[in-house]
């Protein structure tokens, strides 16, 4: 059997836990926290990079520091995981939800503008499958309204975004260029910033589906703008300036605001450490399978009902998914029943938010019809570190058999 998803272990994630252990630091925020911090930071040019329990943690940090009001409204896609909203609901606000784009799931910009009210204070745009949403035209948007953006990069991990404009303009609330504080990366004579850099806030997930792990669960809050890192850091540490008077800011340490516990265990940190010290080899082999299903299902897809992944010109891509998207939920279960018949487990993904049982009651009724679609008739296909190249092409035999 093929799964969809096998985590992938380089060798050295025992040999830091062990390290981590008797070190006799387990409760994080030790060596192994900081080292990866510092990683992220340097690497990616965040001005701020804290470690959480999960990417959904993270999410609810940055919802804590866009400090929301009774009615405030946040602008979600619908085609996205639960915790992209609930972060916000927790926080009191209204999730008003948007559509996806006809060419791959990431929130609709050309319609987002429609959706902004006096009341809208933050827009959370998702990068699905790392693939990077069109983030001047939202961060255009959030300029013109005085909005905050919250970057959901649970999967956009080394991914990036291109500007297709020379002047263009991605900036924080501060109004200082982004291009100042991130580690900018040029291939072919065209910038590219990374994902998670760009907005106010944002968040990546470490969850053992994503393409490097923190040991099953983990994420990573980013800051980018100055006037939020000193309370990240104080919700980070259960309200506490804890983090200020071990690097001997104040004499003592107290309750100062809110927080809760969203440090990891530094045994998470060490299993981390290990997966970013192979990141390079690690993007590197997903990427070749990418490529493997590209190639393979390009001429299929052209006769058959399917398509396959958009990657618009202004993203890139990091290889965290491969999907296909069919035309209709009844071709979507009989290929994944066939797929399984044959040894291949692939999945489908998110049901739209706004038409949860939780949440339909509340949603303003309008249609988000791209959402439904990607609903219902989006399926993944097995796509991790340890599948060969020849696993690839078993599943792209198999999925040319059906349709021939």
């Amino acid at each position: 059997m093929i799964n969809f998803n096998q985590p992938h272990l380089t060798g050295k994630e025992a040999h830091y836990m062990y390290e981590a252990v008797y070190t006799c630091k387990l409760s994080g925020n030790g060596r192994f926290t900081k080292a990866c911090q510092s990683w992220f930071e340097n690497r990616y040019g965040f001005r701020k990079a804290l470690l959480t329990t999960s990417g959904t943690d993270a999410l609810e940090m940055c919802a804590m520091l866009c400090e929301l009001q009774p009615g405030d409204e946040v602008i979600v896609p619908s085609y996205t995981f639960v915790s992209t909203a609930l972060a916000f609901l927790r926080e009191g606000a209204k999730v008003v939800f948007a559509d996806s784009m006809r060419r791959n799931p990431n929130l609709d910009a050309e319609t987002l503008e429609a959706l902004v009210t006096p009341r809208t204070k933050v827009i959370v745009p998702v990068h699905y499958a790392g693939v990077a949403c069109d983030m001047e035209a939202v961060m255009a948007v959030a300029e013109k309204h005085h909005l905050l953006v919250v970057e959901d990069a649970a999967q956009a991990i080394d991914s990036y975004y291109k500007p297709q404009t020379t002047n263009h303009k991605l900036q924080t609330t501060n109004h200082k260029p982004q291009t100042a504080n991130h580690k900018l990366q040029t291939t072919n004579h065209k910038l590219q910033i990374p994902l998670g850099s760009i907005g106010h806030l944002a968040a990546f997930s470490f969850h053992e589906t994503k393409n490097i792990t923190a040991g099953g669960e983990g994420g990573l809050l980013v800051v980018n703008d100055e006037r939020f890192v000193r309370r990240a850091e104080i919700i980070w540490e259960k309200g506490t300036n804890r983090a200020e008077f071990f690097r001997g800011e104040v004499n003592k340490y107290g309750w100062v605001d809110m927080g809760s516990s969203f440090l990891p265990s530094e045994v998470n940190a060490a299993f981390l450490w290990a997966q970013l010290e192979n990141i390079e080899e690690i993007q590197a082999k997903r990427k070749t399978l990418w490529d493997t299903y590209w190639k393979r299902l390009k001429p299929i897809a052209e006769k058959a009902p399917f398509s396959l992944p958009d990657i618009p010109p202004y993203a890139t891509n990091n290889a965290h998914m491969f999907y296909l998207v069919l035309p209709s939920l009844e071709e979507r279960t009989a290929f994944i029943a066939y797929l399984k018949e044959n040894g291949v487990g692939a999945v489908f993904h998110y049901l739209s938010l706004h038409s949860s049982p939780y949440y339909k009651d509340k949603h303003d009724g309008r249609p988000l019809p791209e959402c439904d679609r990607y609903a219902d008739c989006l399926v993944r296909l097995p796509l991790f570190f340890d599948l060969t190249v020849e696993n690839v092409n078993h599943i792209c035999d198999l999925i040319e058999t059906y349709y021939r």
